[in-house]
């Protein structure tokens, strides 16, 4: 069982240099967990694949499609995103660190892993990396 951001989850739909990596190491855990928020974080990826016309339309809704087929088939644990993780997160800015530079909805991610008991989180954006470690998280890539 893992826990991933978006930043991991979205590499599994776009092909990126760590894609074949990360959908490896998916398709063989039997428990992949991800919080409520990747829905709407990984509809705005796909929806900037489009944007930056990197997709046609036609790519973007097959993405979406396989997405929800993904969803509908179980692959995903979802993590409920609750007033006590969000209060959990708005409460812990306090105590970081000055130098940590954390986005919000990178925040929450964090915050969710450790609410539900992982120690390590997949991820690739390097900002929340270096928040994981503050926080006690260990931050991985496949």
């Amino acid at each position: 069982m893992i826990f991933c951001d978006t930043s991991a989850i979205a590499k599994f739909y776009v092909s990126e240099k760590e894609s074949e990596a990360i959908r490896a190491l998916l398709v063989a855990e039997d428990q992949v967990c991800i919080s409520e928020l990747v829905r709407a974080e990984l509809m705005s990826v796909f929806h900037r694949q489009l944007r930056d016309k990197k997709w046609t339309r036609d790519k973007f809704l097959i993405t979406v499609r396989q997405f929800n087929n993904d969803d509908i088939g179980g692959f995903w644990t979802w993590l409920t995103l609750d007033s006590e993780i969000i209060e959990a997160a708005a409460n812990s800015y306090t105590t970081l660190p000055d130098n940590v530079w954390l986005r919000t909805a990178d925040f929450i991610h964090l915050v969710t892993a450790m609410h539900h008991g992982f120690s390590e989180i997949y991820t690739y954006d390097g900002n929340q990396s270096s928040a994981a470690v503050s926080l006690g998280l260990k931050p991985l890539t496949a």
